[in-house]
């Protein structure tokens, strides 16, 4: 199965504490429509579109396959397509509400183009997350 998107097929986020990271990710990541669809308890949860992502998800959330700590990238961060500018605002106070760290608040990035719409957080192991509507309005 070819995903909409064509450019990857998932993307996996290290996590120290799944109970927390569900917490974080459900909250974060329903105003971008996407939902917890396969629930692995204790090694991996995995969300995505219930309309769309029928045979696997693409964002995932996992114990490292090492055993070792989830340790987040320097450099590294999953953009994930906001529907609207609105739904970019929810992301963020929903990332915020949970523990999550502001990187850059919802706004503008005209350095990028003129309806670039984003904001960046860390979830609770540091993995940098962004929400962006190349939409206006």
């Amino acid at each position: 199965m070819t995903r909409p998107n064509g450019c990857f097929s998932h993307v996996t986020l290290g996590s120290n504490d799944f109970t927390r990271s569900c917490r974080f990710y459900d909250a974060v990541l329903a105003p971008l429509g996407l939902s917890l669809l396969y629930p692995y308890e204790g090694e991996a949860y995995g969300y995505g579109r219930k309309d769309i992502d029928t045979q696997g998800a693409p964002v995932w959330i996992v114990k490292p396959f090492d055993g070792r700590l989830a340790v987040s990238g320097n450099g590294v961060h999953v953009a994930f397509n906001a529907p609207n500018r609105k739904a970019v605002d929810q992301f963020y106070a929903a990332a915020m509400s949970q523990g999550g760290k502001d990187e850059g608040k919802p706004g503008l990035r005209p350095h990028y183009h003129a309806n670039y719409y984003a904001a960046y957080v860390r979830d609770p192991d540091g993995n940098k997350l962004q929400a962006v509507c190349h939409d206006p309005e």
